[in-house]
Protein backbone atom coordinates (compact mmCIF):
# COMPACT_ATOMS: atom_id res chain seq x y z
CA UNK A 1 0.00 0.00 0.00
CA UNK A 2 2.63 2.65 1.04
CA UNK A 3 4.28 1.59 -2.63
CA UNK A 4 1.00 2.94 -4.51
CA UNK A 5 0.52 6.17 -2.03
CA UNK A 6 4.31 7.47 -2.94
CA UNK A 7 3.94 6.58 -6.46
CA UNK A 8 0.63 8.49 -6.39
CA UNK A 9 2.01 11.42 -4.35
CA UNK A 10 4.71 11.75 -6.75
CA UNK A 11 2.62 11.69 -9.32
CA UNK A 12 0.39 14.61 -7.57
CA UNK A 13 3.94 16.70 -7.11
CA UNK A 14 4.60 16.56 -10.74
CA UNK A 15 1.65 17.45 -11.94
CA UNK A 16 1.73 20.24 -9.79
CA UNK A 17 4.62 21.66 -11.05
CA UNK A 18 4.63 21.22 -14.28
CA UNK A 19 1.07 22.40 -14.73
CA UNK A 20 0.99 25.96 -13.41
CA UNK A 21 -0.94 28.52 -14.88
CA UNK A 22 -0.09 31.56 -17.10
CA UNK A 23 3.44 29.42 -17.32
CA UNK A 24 5.65 29.20 -20.44
CA UNK A 25 5.04 25.91 -21.75
CA UNK A 26 7.97 23.45 -20.90
CA UNK A 27 10.69 24.07 -23.29
CA UNK A 28 12.08 20.59 -22.61
CA UNK A 29 9.57 18.21 -23.07
CA UNK A 30 10.67 15.10 -25.45
CA UNK A 31 13.85 16.30 -25.21
CA UNK A 32 16.89 14.46 -23.74
CA UNK A 33 20.49 15.75 -23.14
CA UNK A 34 23.20 13.89 -26.55
CA UNK A 35 25.79 14.06 -22.87
CA UNK A 36 26.24 10.87 -22.50
CA UNK A 37 26.01 10.09 -18.50
CA UNK A 38 28.93 7.81 -16.75
CA UNK A 39 28.93 3.83 -17.25
CA UNK A 40 28.29 3.14 -12.92
CA UNK A 41 29.53 -0.49 -11.83
CA UNK A 42 26.82 -2.94 -10.28
CA UNK A 43 26.04 -1.87 -6.61
CA UNK A 44 26.45 -4.87 -4.35
CA UNK A 45 23.51 -5.35 -2.11
CA UNK A 46 23.74 -7.27 1.47
CA UNK A 47 22.70 -10.65 1.83
CA UNK A 48 21.91 -12.38 4.83
CA UNK A 49 20.94 -15.74 6.58
CA UNK A 50 17.19 -16.49 6.88
CA UNK A 51 16.78 -16.48 10.94
CA UNK A 52 14.84 -13.97 12.77
CA UNK A 53 15.68 -12.63 16.47
CA UNK A 54 13.13 -10.82 18.24
CA UNK A 55 13.86 -8.00 20.77
CA UNK A 56 11.12 -9.07 22.75
CA UNK A 57 12.86 -11.90 23.53
CA UNK A 58 15.88 -10.41 25.02
CA UNK A 59 14.60 -8.02 28.23
CA UNK A 60 16.38 -5.13 29.44
CA UNK A 61 18.28 -3.61 26.43
CA UNK A 62 16.52 -5.73 24.32
CA UNK A 63 17.82 -3.89 20.85
CA UNK A 64 21.68 -4.93 21.12
CA UNK A 65 20.86 -7.79 22.87
CA UNK A 66 19.25 -9.10 19.84
CA UNK A 67 22.03 -7.75 17.71
CA UNK A 68 24.56 -9.27 19.53
CA UNK A 69 22.83 -12.98 19.84
CA UNK A 70 22.08 -12.53 15.82
CA UNK A 71 25.87 -11.51 15.17
CA UNK A 72 27.03 -14.77 17.00
CA UNK A 73 24.61 -16.70 15.54
CA UNK A 74 26.11 -15.85 11.88
CA UNK A 75 23.48 -12.80 11.34
CA UNK A 76 19.91 -12.70 10.10
CA UNK A 77 17.15 -10.22 10.74
CA UNK A 78 16.53 -8.38 14.24
CA UNK A 79 13.05 -7.45 14.26
CA UNK A 80 11.45 -4.53 16.01
CA UNK A 81 8.06 -5.03 16.40
CA UNK A 82 5.26 -1.98 16.16
CA UNK A 83 5.60 -0.39 19.93
CA UNK A 84 7.56 2.69 21.03
CA UNK A 85 11.12 1.57 22.18
CA UNK A 86 13.27 4.03 24.13
CA UNK A 87 17.33 3.25 23.47
CA UNK A 88 20.56 4.24 24.03
CA UNK A 89 22.92 4.53 20.82
CA UNK A 90 21.84 1.16 18.54
CA UNK A 91 26.37 -0.54 17.45
CA UNK A 92 25.78 -2.72 14.24
CA UNK A 93 27.69 -5.56 13.43
CA UNK A 94 28.14 -7.45 10.55
CA UNK A 95 25.13 -9.29 9.05
CA UNK A 96 22.51 -7.98 10.67
CA UNK A 97 19.25 -6.33 9.05
CA UNK A 98 18.04 -4.80 11.56
CA UNK A 99 14.05 -4.59 10.68
CA UNK A 100 11.78 -1.87 12.18
CA UNK A 101 8.22 -3.00 11.70
CA UNK A 102 5.53 -0.36 10.33
CA UNK A 103 4.09 1.66 13.66
CA UNK A 104 7.55 0.78 15.38
CA UNK A 105 8.86 3.77 16.58
CA UNK A 106 12.57 3.91 17.79
CA UNK A 107 13.17 6.90 20.37
CA UNK A 108 16.95 7.28 21.09
CA UNK A 109 17.73 8.69 24.91
CA UNK A 110 17.67 12.00 25.53
CA UNK A 111 20.46 11.96 28.09
CA UNK A 112 23.56 12.99 26.38
CA UNK A 113 25.85 11.06 28.85
CA UNK A 114 24.16 7.81 27.04
CA UNK A 115 26.89 8.95 24.22
CA UNK A 116 30.47 8.39 24.82
CA UNK A 117 32.69 10.22 22.91
CA UNK A 118 34.40 8.61 19.73
CA UNK A 119 37.21 9.61 17.39
CA UNK A 120 35.48 9.91 14.15
CA UNK A 121 35.30 12.26 11.53
CA UNK A 122 32.44 15.67 11.45
CA UNK A 123 32.55 18.44 8.66
CA UNK A 124 35.15 16.79 6.70
CA UNK A 125 38.08 16.44 10.04
CA UNK A 126 38.96 14.35 12.04
CA UNK A 127 37.80 15.09 15.97
CA UNK A 128 35.75 13.18 18.84
CA UNK A 129 32.22 13.84 19.05
CA UNK A 130 29.43 11.69 20.74
CA UNK A 131 28.86 8.84 19.27
CA UNK A 132 26.13 8.30 16.53
CA UNK A 133 22.47 6.77 17.68
CA UNK A 134 22.60 4.18 14.92
CA UNK A 135 26.41 3.74 14.24
CA UNK A 136 28.77 0.70 12.57
CA UNK A 137 32.53 1.09 11.61
CA UNK A 138 34.77 -1.32 9.24
CA UNK A 139 31.18 -3.89 8.81
CA UNK A 140 30.00 -5.74 6.24
CA UNK A 141 26.07 -6.59 5.33
CA UNK A 142 24.36 -4.39 7.07
CA UNK A 143 20.49 -3.03 6.54
CA UNK A 144 18.17 -0.93 8.03
CA UNK A 145 14.87 -1.84 6.49
CA UNK A 146 10.99 -1.89 7.40
CA UNK A 147 8.41 0.78 7.61
CA UNK A 148 9.38 2.09 11.01
CA UNK A 149 10.29 5.49 12.53
CA UNK A 150 14.36 6.26 14.30
CA UNK A 151 13.52 9.41 16.00
CA UNK A 152 17.08 10.97 17.22
CA UNK A 153 15.66 13.41 20.16
CA UNK A 154 17.63 15.91 18.43
CA UNK A 155 15.92 19.12 20.53
CA UNK A 156 17.97 18.31 23.27
CA UNK A 157 21.37 18.58 21.37
CA UNK A 158 20.86 21.77 18.67
CA UNK A 159 20.85 25.39 18.96
CA UNK A 160 17.99 27.63 17.64
CA UNK A 161 18.65 30.53 16.15
CA UNK A 162 15.56 33.27 16.56
CA UNK A 163 14.89 34.35 13.60
CA UNK A 164 13.99 30.96 12.42
CA UNK A 165 11.17 30.77 15.17
CA UNK A 166 7.50 32.72 15.81
CA UNK A 167 7.18 34.56 18.60
CA UNK A 168 5.50 31.80 20.21
CA UNK A 169 7.72 29.42 19.07
CA UNK A 170 10.31 31.36 21.07
CA UNK A 171 8.51 31.76 24.07
CA UNK A 172 7.47 27.79 24.81
CA UNK A 173 11.67 27.30 23.90
CA UNK A 174 12.54 29.16 26.46
CA UNK A 175 10.54 28.06 28.83
CA UNK A 176 11.57 24.35 28.18
CA UNK A 177 15.03 25.25 30.02
CA UNK A 178 18.62 25.91 28.34
CA UNK A 179 20.12 29.42 28.12
CA UNK A 180 20.44 32.25 25.41
CA UNK A 181 23.56 33.93 24.17
CA UNK A 182 23.97 37.57 25.18
CA UNK A 183 22.77 38.74 21.75
CA UNK A 184 19.64 37.15 22.62
CA UNK A 185 19.56 35.49 19.30
CA UNK A 186 20.71 31.86 19.69
CA UNK A 187 19.10 29.11 22.07
CA UNK A 188 21.63 26.49 23.43
CA UNK A 189 20.22 23.45 25.83
CA UNK A 190 23.02 23.70 28.01
CA UNK A 191 25.83 26.81 29.04
CA UNK A 192 28.61 23.95 28.40
CA UNK A 193 26.69 23.81 24.99
CA UNK A 194 26.99 27.22 24.60
CA UNK A 195 30.46 27.82 25.68
CA UNK A 196 31.92 24.95 23.10
CA UNK A 197 31.27 26.68 20.44
CA UNK A 198 34.11 28.86 21.04
CA UNK A 199 36.23 26.35 23.15
CA UNK A 200 36.46 23.85 19.63
CA UNK A 201 37.95 26.19 18.01
CA UNK A 202 40.63 26.50 20.06
CA UNK A 203 40.81 23.28 20.47
CA UNK A 204 41.48 22.92 16.29
CA UNK A 205 43.84 25.59 16.22
CA UNK A 206 45.87 23.68 18.98
CA UNK A 207 49.35 22.54 17.97
CA UNK A 208 49.49 19.61 19.36
CA UNK A 209 46.34 16.88 19.26
CA UNK A 210 44.12 17.92 22.36
CA UNK A 211 43.74 15.04 24.43
CA UNK A 212 40.29 13.11 25.05
CA UNK A 213 39.77 15.07 28.51
CA UNK A 214 39.82 17.87 27.27
CA UNK A 215 37.00 17.16 24.47
CA UNK A 216 34.80 15.43 27.43
CA UNK A 217 34.18 19.09 28.78
CA UNK A 218 32.30 19.93 25.34
CA UNK A 219 30.40 16.74 24.99
CA UNK A 220 27.15 18.98 25.11
CA UNK A 221 28.48 20.76 22.16
CA UNK A 222 29.68 17.77 20.44
CA UNK A 223 26.42 16.48 18.66
CA UNK A 224 26.26 13.42 16.36
CA UNK A 225 24.78 12.70 13.09
CA UNK A 226 21.85 10.06 13.88
CA UNK A 227 22.98 7.72 11.94
CA UNK A 228 26.96 7.21 10.69
CA UNK A 229 28.31 4.01 9.13
CA UNK A 230 31.93 4.31 8.88
CA UNK A 231 34.12 2.55 6.15
CA UNK A 232 31.39 -0.26 5.56
CA UNK A 233 30.56 -2.26 2.53
CA UNK A 234 27.40 -3.53 1.41
CA UNK A 235 24.76 -1.20 3.11
CA UNK A 236 21.22 -1.12 2.16
CA UNK A 237 18.59 1.69 3.65
CA UNK A 238 15.23 0.60 2.64
CA UNK A 239 11.88 1.78 3.76
CA UNK A 240 12.12 3.27 7.20
CA UNK A 241 11.71 6.81 8.33
CA UNK A 242 15.13 9.20 9.80
CA UNK A 243 13.82 12.45 11.59
CA UNK A 244 15.19 14.68 14.37
CA UNK A 245 18.90 14.06 14.10
CA UNK A 246 20.86 15.81 16.33
CA UNK A 247 23.25 16.93 13.70
CA UNK A 248 23.24 15.47 10.01
CA UNK A 249 20.85 13.13 9.55
CA UNK A 250 22.20 10.22 7.52
CA UNK A 251 26.06 10.08 7.42
CA UNK A 252 28.04 7.25 5.10
CA UNK A 253 31.49 7.99 5.67
CA UNK A 254 34.11 6.42 3.42
CA UNK A 255 31.83 3.57 2.48
CA UNK A 256 30.97 1.24 -0.66
CA UNK A 257 28.31 -0.38 -2.34
CA UNK A 258 25.81 1.76 -1.04
CA UNK A 259 21.94 1.64 -1.77
CA UNK A 260 19.35 4.10 -0.03
CA UNK A 261 15.62 3.73 -1.37
CA UNK A 262 12.35 4.68 -0.19
CA UNK A 263 13.19 6.43 2.95
CA UNK A 264 11.45 9.11 4.25
CA UNK A 265 14.67 12.12 6.02
CA UNK A 266 12.69 14.69 8.24
CA UNK A 267 14.17 17.57 10.23
CA UNK A 268 12.80 20.94 11.57
CA UNK A 269 13.10 23.33 9.44
CA UNK A 270 14.72 25.26 12.01
CA UNK A 271 17.28 22.42 12.90
CA UNK A 272 20.90 23.82 13.02
CA UNK A 273 23.23 21.69 10.92
CA UNK A 274 20.02 19.69 10.21
CA UNK A 275 20.96 17.96 6.92
CA UNK A 276 18.98 14.88 5.26
CA UNK A 277 21.82 12.59 3.54
CA UNK A 278 25.65 13.10 3.45
CA UNK A 279 27.67 10.91 1.36
CA UNK A 280 31.56 11.53 2.40
CA UNK A 281 33.91 9.51 0.43
CA UNK A 282 31.53 7.01 -0.76
CA UNK A 283 31.43 5.03 -3.96
CA UNK A 284 29.36 2.90 -5.85
CA UNK A 285 26.25 4.45 -4.77
CA UNK A 286 22.06 4.52 -5.82
CA UNK A 287 19.54 6.94 -3.91
CA UNK A 288 16.06 6.60 -5.49
CA UNK A 289 12.77 7.08 -4.15
CA UNK A 290 13.17 8.91 -1.14
CA UNK A 291 11.75 12.00 0.46
CA UNK A 292 13.37 14.90 1.99
CA UNK A 293 12.07 17.98 4.62
CA UNK A 294 14.99 19.10 6.44
CA UNK A 295 16.89 22.23 7.98
CA UNK A 296 19.80 22.34 5.87
CA UNK A 297 21.13 20.85 3.24
CA UNK A 298 18.89 17.76 1.42
CA UNK A 299 21.27 15.15 -0.50
CA UNK A 300 24.62 16.38 -0.38
CA UNK A 301 27.92 14.67 -2.02
CA UNK A 302 31.42 15.47 0.54
CA UNK A 303 34.85 14.01 0.58
CA UNK A 304 36.60 16.05 3.60
CA UNK A 305 37.80 19.54 3.95
CA UNK A 306 41.03 21.06 3.15
CA UNK A 307 44.03 19.71 4.23
CA UNK A 308 42.42 16.79 6.41
CA UNK A 309 40.31 15.81 2.93
CA UNK A 310 42.63 16.31 0.49
CA UNK A 311 45.59 13.54 2.73
CA UNK A 312 42.16 11.70 3.03
CA UNK A 313 42.38 11.59 -0.77
CA UNK A 314 39.18 9.45 -1.20
CA UNK A 315 36.43 11.31 -3.54
CA UNK A 316 32.96 10.31 -3.64
CA UNK A 317 32.31 8.66 -6.99
CA UNK A 318 29.96 6.83 -8.86
CA UNK A 319 26.55 7.96 -7.49
CA UNK A 320 23.15 7.82 -8.95
CA UNK A 321 20.49 9.60 -7.50
CA UNK A 322 16.88 9.57 -8.97
CA UNK A 323 13.35 9.50 -8.31
CA UNK A 324 13.52 11.90 -5.22
CA UNK A 325 11.64 14.65 -3.80
CA UNK A 326 13.00 17.30 -1.63
CA UNK A 327 11.09 20.33 0.27
CA UNK A 328 12.77 22.15 2.94
CA UNK A 329 16.21 22.23 2.44
CA UNK A 330 18.92 24.41 2.17
CA UNK A 331 19.58 22.75 -1.53
CA UNK A 332 17.52 19.80 -3.42
CA UNK A 333 20.95 18.33 -4.48
CA UNK A 334 24.08 19.38 -3.55
CA UNK A 335 28.09 19.09 -3.83
CA UNK A 336 30.19 20.73 -1.01
CA UNK A 337 31.32 22.70 0.36
CA UNK A 338 33.50 19.87 2.07
CA UNK A 339 34.83 18.47 -1.01
CA UNK A 340 38.66 18.55 -0.65
CA UNK A 341 38.99 14.74 -2.03
CA UNK A 342 37.36 15.47 -4.87
CA UNK A 343 33.64 14.41 -6.59
CA UNK A 344 33.43 12.54 -9.74
CA UNK A 345 30.79 10.61 -11.98
CA UNK A 346 27.84 11.00 -10.59
CA UNK A 347 24.28 11.34 -12.03
CA UNK A 348 21.22 13.15 -10.80
CA UNK A 349 18.26 13.17 -12.78
CA UNK A 350 13.78 12.98 -12.47
CA UNK A 351 13.90 14.80 -8.64
CA UNK A 352 11.25 17.11 -7.77
CA UNK A 353 12.91 20.44 -5.59
CA UNK A 354 9.49 22.24 -4.04
CA UNK A 355 10.26 24.92 -1.79
CA UNK A 356 14.49 24.21 -0.96
CA UNK A 357 16.26 27.53 -0.82
CA UNK A 358 18.28 26.66 -3.58
CA UNK A 359 17.67 23.82 -6.39
CA UNK A 360 21.42 22.58 -7.55
CA UNK A 361 23.91 24.22 -5.41
CA UNK A 362 27.56 23.53 -5.88
CA UNK A 363 29.94 25.03 -3.29
CA UNK A 364 33.30 25.34 -2.05
CA UNK A 365 36.06 28.19 -1.17
CA UNK A 366 39.28 28.96 -1.18
CA UNK A 367 41.67 26.41 0.81
CA UNK A 368 39.54 23.44 -0.63
CA UNK A 369 41.39 22.52 -3.11
CA UNK A 370 39.83 18.93 -4.53
CA UNK A 371 38.19 18.52 -7.73
CA UNK A 372 34.50 18.33 -8.90
CA UNK A 373 34.19 16.98 -12.54
CA UNK A 374 31.73 14.62 -14.46
CA UNK A 375 28.76 15.52 -12.81
CA UNK A 376 25.06 14.61 -15.23
CA UNK A 377 21.98 16.28 -13.95
CA UNK A 378 18.98 15.89 -15.78
CA UNK A 379 15.37 16.29 -15.91
CA UNK A 380 14.45 18.14 -12.71
CA UNK A 381 11.26 19.97 -11.70
CA UNK A 382 11.37 22.80 -9.21
CA UNK A 383 9.20 25.65 -7.50
CA UNK A 384 9.10 28.04 -5.03
CA UNK A 385 13.19 28.21 -4.56
CA UNK A 386 13.70 31.90 -2.46
CA UNK A 387 17.32 31.67 -3.83
CA UNK A 388 18.87 30.49 -6.80
CA UNK A 389 17.34 27.46 -9.09
CA UNK A 390 20.85 26.74 -9.67
CA UNK A 391 23.93 28.29 -8.42
CA UNK A 392 27.64 28.09 -8.27
CA UNK A 393 29.80 29.48 -5.73
CA UNK A 394 33.39 29.20 -4.75
CA UNK A 395 32.99 32.30 -2.26
CA UNK A 396 31.01 29.83 0.19
CA UNK A 397 31.76 30.80 3.83
CA UNK A 398 29.65 28.37 5.96
CA UNK A 399 26.22 30.82 5.58
CA UNK A 400 22.71 29.71 4.12
CA UNK A 401 21.54 30.53 0.72
CA UNK A 402 19.31 32.89 2.54
CA UNK A 403 21.36 35.73 4.03
CA UNK A 404 20.68 35.75 7.80
CA UNK A 405 19.67 39.09 9.28
CA UNK A 406 22.74 41.22 10.05
CA UNK A 407 25.10 39.03 7.99
CA UNK A 408 26.95 40.43 4.63
CA UNK A 409 26.64 38.53 1.83
CA UNK A 410 29.82 35.83 1.38
CA UNK A 411 30.49 37.45 -2.21
CA UNK A 412 33.76 39.32 -2.59
CA UNK A 413 35.29 39.79 -6.14
CA UNK A 414 39.14 39.45 -5.05
CA UNK A 415 41.90 39.75 -7.21
CA UNK A 416 43.16 36.31 -8.25
CA UNK A 417 45.91 34.30 -5.82
CA UNK A 418 48.43 31.78 -6.59
CA UNK A 419 46.82 28.47 -7.60
CA UNK A 420 47.81 25.80 -5.45
CA UNK A 421 46.97 22.02 -4.23
CA UNK A 422 44.16 24.28 -2.39
CA UNK A 423 42.72 25.50 -5.09
CA UNK A 424 38.79 24.30 -5.65
CA UNK A 425 38.21 23.39 -9.66
CA UNK A 426 34.91 22.31 -10.61
CA UNK A 427 34.42 21.01 -14.24
CA UNK A 428 32.27 19.21 -17.08
CA UNK A 429 29.06 19.93 -15.66
CA UNK A 430 26.51 19.16 -17.82
CA UNK A 431 22.84 20.04 -17.00
CA UNK A 432 19.63 19.59 -19.25
CA UNK A 433 15.82 19.67 -19.26
CA UNK A 434 15.54 21.79 -16.15
CA UNK A 435 12.00 23.44 -15.38
CA UNK A 436 11.85 26.22 -12.42
CA UNK A 437 8.77 28.51 -11.48
CA UNK A 438 9.33 31.02 -8.88
CA UNK A 439 12.90 31.64 -7.74
CA UNK A 440 14.66 34.59 -6.68
CA UNK A 441 17.88 34.03 -9.23
CA UNK A 442 17.88 31.55 -12.16
CA UNK A 443 21.36 30.98 -12.27
CA UNK A 444 24.40 32.12 -10.59
CA UNK A 445 27.64 31.01 -11.47
CA UNK A 446 30.52 32.75 -9.35
CA UNK A 447 34.22 30.82 -9.91
CA UNK A 448 37.24 32.08 -8.99
CA UNK A 449 39.50 34.56 -10.79
CA UNK A 450 42.08 32.23 -10.19
CA UNK A 451 40.36 28.73 -11.46
CA UNK A 452 37.29 29.84 -13.35
CA UNK A 453 34.56 27.30 -13.57
CA UNK A 454 34.89 24.97 -16.43
CA UNK A 455 32.88 23.53 -18.80
CA UNK A 456 29.41 23.98 -17.94
CA UNK A 457 26.50 22.76 -19.90
CA UNK A 458 22.81 23.98 -19.61
CA UNK A 459 20.57 22.51 -22.40
CA UNK A 460 16.98 22.76 -22.81
CA UNK A 461 16.32 25.04 -19.47
CA UNK A 462 13.19 27.01 -18.41
CA UNK A 463 13.58 29.49 -15.27
CA UNK A 464 11.23 32.43 -14.65
CA UNK A 465 12.99 33.82 -12.08
CA UNK A 466 13.49 37.65 -10.29
CA UNK A 467 16.91 37.74 -11.56
CA UNK A 468 18.10 36.04 -14.46
CA UNK A 469 21.82 34.61 -14.89
CA UNK A 470 25.21 35.83 -13.98
CA UNK A 471 28.29 34.62 -14.82
CA UNK A 472 31.71 35.26 -12.82
CA UNK A 473 35.11 33.76 -13.85
CA UNK A 474 34.02 31.05 -15.76
CA UNK A 475 35.33 29.54 -19.22
CA UNK A 476 34.06 27.18 -21.60
CA UNK A 477 30.00 27.74 -20.93
CA UNK A 478 27.38 27.04 -23.27
CA UNK A 479 23.70 27.50 -22.77
CA UNK A 480 21.42 25.66 -25.48
CA UNK A 481 17.71 26.25 -25.81
CA UNK A 482 17.79 27.82 -22.48
CA UNK A 483 14.73 30.53 -21.77
CA UNK A 484 15.15 32.90 -18.84
CA UNK A 485 12.59 35.15 -18.22
CA UNK A 486 13.22 37.62 -15.15
CA UNK A 487 11.14 39.81 -13.26
CA UNK A 488 13.96 42.61 -13.99
CA UNK A 489 17.51 42.76 -15.54
CA UNK A 490 19.00 41.03 -17.97
CA UNK A 491 18.25 37.38 -18.97
CA UNK A 492 22.26 36.54 -19.13
CA UNK A 493 24.95 38.50 -17.88
CA UNK A 494 28.43 37.45 -17.89
CA UNK A 495 31.23 39.18 -15.83
CA UNK A 496 35.15 38.18 -17.01
CA UNK A 497 34.02 35.02 -17.98
CA UNK A 498 35.57 33.94 -21.97
CA UNK A 499 34.39 30.71 -24.41
CA UNK A 500 30.60 31.35 -24.16
CA UNK A 501 28.66 30.25 -26.41
CA UNK A 502 24.92 30.70 -27.06
CA UNK A 503 22.32 28.68 -29.10
CA UNK A 504 19.15 28.49 -29.73
CA UNK A 505 18.62 31.47 -27.33
CA UNK A 506 14.93 32.49 -26.37
CA UNK A 507 13.88 36.45 -26.02
CA UNK A 508 11.17 37.01 -23.45
CA UNK A 509 9.16 39.94 -24.25
CA UNK A 510 9.42 42.81 -23.33
CA UNK A 511 12.95 42.21 -22.09
CA UNK A 512 14.82 45.41 -22.43
CA UNK A 513 18.52 43.57 -22.14
CA UNK A 514 19.03 39.91 -23.37
CA UNK A 515 22.38 39.74 -22.79
CA UNK A 516 24.91 42.08 -20.90
CA UNK A 517 28.39 42.02 -20.95
CA UNK A 518 31.18 43.42 -18.23
CA UNK A 519 34.59 42.82 -16.98
CA UNK A 520 38.35 43.55 -19.04
CA UNK A 521 38.83 39.57 -19.29
CA UNK A 522 35.44 39.16 -21.20
CA UNK A 523 36.37 37.03 -24.31
CA UNK A 524 34.81 34.74 -26.81
CA UNK A 525 31.28 35.26 -26.55
CA UNK A 526 29.42 33.71 -29.01
CA UNK A 527 25.64 34.13 -29.65
CA UNK A 528 23.55 32.60 -32.43
CA UNK A 529 20.48 34.46 -33.76
CA UNK A 530 18.70 31.42 -35.17
CA UNK A 531 14.84 32.25 -34.03
CA UNK A 532 15.93 35.35 -32.05
CA UNK A 533 16.44 38.05 -35.08
CA UNK A 534 16.00 41.30 -32.94
CA UNK A 535 18.45 40.01 -30.20
CA UNK A 536 20.94 42.50 -31.55
CA UNK A 537 18.90 44.86 -30.00
CA UNK A 538 18.59 43.60 -26.59
CA UNK A 539 23.05 43.20 -25.97
CA UNK A 540 23.94 45.82 -23.61
CA UNK A 541 28.26 46.46 -23.07
CA UNK A 542 29.76 47.86 -20.67
CA UNK A 543 32.91 50.27 -21.72
CA UNK A 544 35.58 47.85 -20.63
CA UNK A 545 34.27 45.75 -23.21
CA UNK A 546 35.28 46.05 -26.66
CA UNK A 547 32.52 45.18 -29.30
CA UNK A 548 35.34 42.60 -31.20
CA UNK A 549 34.50 40.01 -28.32
CA UNK A 550 30.97 39.21 -29.63
CA UNK A 551 30.86 36.75 -32.47
CA UNK A 552 27.21 36.29 -34.37
CA UNK A 553 26.62 33.13 -35.98
CA UNK A 554 23.53 31.56 -37.52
Amino acid sequence: MKIFEQLAFRILALLFVANLTASPPLLHAGNETDQTSPRFPEILLPSFPDKQFNIVDYGAQAIAKAIAACAKAGGGQVVIPAGIWLTGPIQLQNNINLHAARSALVIFSPNRMDYPLIETWYEGRPEYRCMSPIFGENLENIAITGEGVFDGSGEVWRPVKKFKLTAMQWKELLASGGVVDQKGSTWWPSAAAMNGADEIEILRKSTKPPAREEYEKLRDFLRPVLLQLSRCNKILLDGPTFQNSPAWNLHPLMSENITIRNVTVRNPWYSQNGDGLDLESCRNVAVYNCYFDVGDDAICLKSGRDEAGRQRGMPTENVQIYDCIVYHGHGGFVIGSEMSGGVRNIEVRDCTFIGTDTGLRFKSTRGRGGVVENIYIKRILMKDIPAAAITFNLYYSGQAPIVEPGQASSFDAEEPVSVSAATPQFKNIFISDVTARGAAQAVEMLGLPEMPLHGIELKNISISAQKGLLGMNADHIKLTNVEIIPQSGPALAFHNSTNVAVEAAHLPTGLETFLSLSGKKTAGINLSEAGVPEVKKHVKLSPEVNATVLHWGN
